[in-house]
Formats: structure tokens, sequence, C-alpha cells
């Protein structure tokens, strides 16, 4: 068989980190920001065109 799809050890280990940092440092800081922007942007869509600003009608 061929051994061209192998990765050794230390380059395994040495992947797995730096996925391990993309993911914490870059990629759930954008999600998260994202996610909460998004949920603020759909109340205030709500709010300004189907059911009005809360409090007493």
């Amino acid at each position: 068989m061929s051994d061209v799809n192998k990765i050794e050890g230390g380059e395994e280990r040495s992947l797995e980190w730096k996925s391990f940092f993309f993911i914490t440092v870059v990629l759930f800081p954008i999600l998260s920001v994202a996610l909460v922007g998004g949920y603020g942007f759909i109340v205030w869509f709500m709010q300004m065109f189907l059911i009005g600003p809360p409090g007493a009608h």
C-alpha cells in the first residue's frame, strides 16, 4: 500500500494544536459575534416592522 496519506506523529500533533488554536482564537469569537449580532438584528427588525417596541401599547 502507499504511504502518501500518512502523517508523522509529530506533524499530526502540530496540526491538531494549530487547528485547536484556530478554532478557539479565530472561529469561535467570529461565530459568537455573528450569532449575537444576527439575533440583535432579528429583534430590531421585528420591533421596527412587525410587533412594535416593548412596553405598554
